[in-house]
């Protein structure tokens, strides 16, 4: 490695202001051009149930790449990787601000998300040392919460205002992650020399997957996790349609504001969850799980906007509480078993199905002509079940453990 001559140790080098303001400006645009995109569909014309297809083409691309996105992070310079993954989403923006077919383009910036997520976590751990490397996640992830709330709010905004400034800004932000990557030091890559066969890749990844679905804490923590961004996203699709029969509003920053209050909420969850949760207590989590599931029962059914506000960032803390332990749980079983890089992959590929599965089924209820406060009811009980039952299941694999000793 290169990282002694870089001065990487330290969370103010240079190489690491550069990925953590580059991880801004990419998350700045990839949730600036969801909510830039959804008005496009809407300009368009488009079917209410097309709305999650979209997000569908962009989870479809973590699930089909996979196998492959780990080891592409490791055999070349993740600096160089990752920028080259936010051209792919430059590009995508593009296409779509030039008014060729949305989903298309949208498909290209799932592609770049999707080589650019086992990248950006890889390159920490070159760049600092053990002793920062917990800091430095840190930083990554107050950068994705800040660009979230702002990329989100300032996409609804500026889709109000003028569609075509909204995507030029996506375009701009891309752009400027891209030259911040540029400002990253090129460092060796991890693993060179590694079968760039499909077979052998698959089936080195896919033997990642049977260990950690075998062991009993790391299949809790993938099936917790991936129920919780499977209903993320769904609700965040569920706010486009909710707000308008709920609230009476019919612009695109409310829902985007709304989305910024989950957003602000898992912040505040996760500072309890790193105070009052350690890995020996990951059950402590799992009621806040449920209270996802009632509370989403409660805001589907409010009329008032400061009500729904305050639901949502009660949602939010619930989120960031339940989440947070159990993706400590994988990360450390993981780095035990097949390494951090491939428990990290098999989390997005299987939270990537979730959400899959969950947007199906949330586009196909909307087809049906399914109302919008309905169908966020039946989601919420169905989440809370859902949550209750996996509890359960854990307490009942923890007694019979005890019970073999």
């Amino acid at each position: 490695m290169t990282n002694s001559s870089t001065g990487s140790n330290s969370l103010m080098s240079k190489g690491m202001m550069a990925v953590i303001v580059a991880q801004f400006f990419s998350a700045f645009g990839d949730n600036a051009l969801l909510f830039a995109t959804l008005a496009v569909l809407k300009q368009l014309v488009y079917p209410d149930w097309s709305q999650p297809i979209l997000q569908m083409v962009f989870v479809a691309t973590y699930i089909i790449l996979a196998p492959f996105v780990g080891q592409v992070a490791d055999s070349f310079a993740k600096g160089r990787v990752m920028m080259f993954a936010n051209a792919l989403k430059l590009l995508g923006a593009l296409v779509i601000c030039i008014g060729w077919d949305p989903f298309l383009g949208y498909s290209l910036v799932g592609i770049g998300a999707a080589a650019y997520s086992p990248a950006k976590y890889g390159i920490l751990g070159e760049l600092t040392d053990g002793e920062t490397l917990v800091k430095a996640n840190g930083l990554m992830e107050s950068s994705t919460i800040a660009a979230i709330l702002l990329g989100s709010v300032a996409g609804g905004f500026l889709a109000d205002l003028n569609l075509t400034v909204a995507l030029l800004a996506c375009v701009v932000a891309y752009g400027l992650a891209v030259a911040a990557n540029l400002m990253i030091p090129k460092l060796a890559a991890a693993r060179r020399g590694q079968s760039w066969r499909p077979a052998a890749m698959s089936a080195s990844f896919f033997y990642a997957c049977r260990v950690l679905w075998r062991g009993g804490e790391t299949r809790l923590s993938l099936l917790g996790t991936s129920l919780f961004w499977g209903a993320g996203v769904t609700l965040r699709f569920l706010l486009v349609l909710w707000v308008p029969v709920a609230l009476g509003i019919n612009d695109n920053k409310t829902p985007t504001l709304l989305n910024a209050m989950v957003a602000i909420g898992i912040v505040f969850g996760a500072g309890a969850a790193a105070k009052l949760v350690t890995l020996k207590t990951v059950a402590r989590c799992m009621p806040a799980g449920i209270l996802i599931g009632v509370a989403v029962v409660f805001f589907a059914l409010q009329h008032q906007a400061v009500n729904a506000y305050v639901l949502l960032a009660v949602i939010g803390m619930c989120g960031g509480f339940f989440v947070v332990p159990l993706n400590a749980l994988l990360q450390m079983h993981g780095q035990q078993t097949v390494g951090a890089g491939n428990a990290i992959a098999v989390q997005n590929l299987i939270e990537n199905s979730a959400m899959l599965l969950m947007l199906g089924f949330y586009s196909l209820a909307i087809k049906l002509g399914a109302p919008p406060v309905a169908t966020g009811v039946g989601f919420g009980v169905l989440f809370a079940l859902a949550i209750t039952v996996l509890w359960v299941w854990q307490r009942a694999q923890q007694r019979k453990a005890v019970s073999q000793i």
